[in-house]
């Protein structure tokens, strides 16, 4: 029996498998061209989650969705349909963490960006099938919301 490497060093909080490269030159060239305007015509702007608000501005339980692609483990999933799931940040020096599930928990995805000013920077993995890789732009707006995209659509994030 052969022994398993016991240095690997994980860099989320949720011990979960890392994002591979957050900073890689595909999440830059997608930062340099992601907007969001944090205003009230956005997406994310109309209330849609029922999660309290605790004392910390982003560490905690969150809700989510995203919509963009069509999930084939779904039945009659579409690009258009939000895809629904609760999520949970944490903060991490500059870097946040996003963990969140969507299909009644079934599947999982886990954000790491880079905090710069009200804006974040990273990349996502898809935590259920690791091929799947998008660099990921958020914005914080409040306490209650982080609006954010990827190439193919909305990754958002409601207390």
């Amino acid at each position: 029996m052969q022994q398993a490497n016991t240095n690997i060093v994980i860099r989320n909080p949720f011990g979960t498998m890392d994002v591979p490269a957050p900073n890689d030159r595909d999440v830059m060239d997608y930062a340099a061209t992601a907007t969001l305007a944090g205003d009230a015509a956005d997406l994310n702007a109309a209330a849609w989650a029922s999660i309290a608000t605790p004392s910390d501005r982003l560490e905690g339980v969150w809700a989510s969705r995203w919509n963009g692609g069509a999930d084939p483990t779904i039945a009659g999933d579409t690009p258009e349909a939000w895809k629904d799931g609760r999520a949970d940040v944490r903060v991490a020096g500059e870097r946040i963490y996003l963990r969140f599930d969507w299909d009644h928990g079934r599947r999982h995805g886990l954000i790491d960006a880079a905090r710069e000013g009200s804006r974040l920077v990273g990349k996502y993995i898809n935590l259920t099938n690791p091929a799947i890789m998008r660099p990921w732009v958020g914005r914080v707006v409040d306490a209650d919301r982080i609006d954010g995209c990827f190439p193919n659509g909305r990754l958002d994030f409601r207390r």
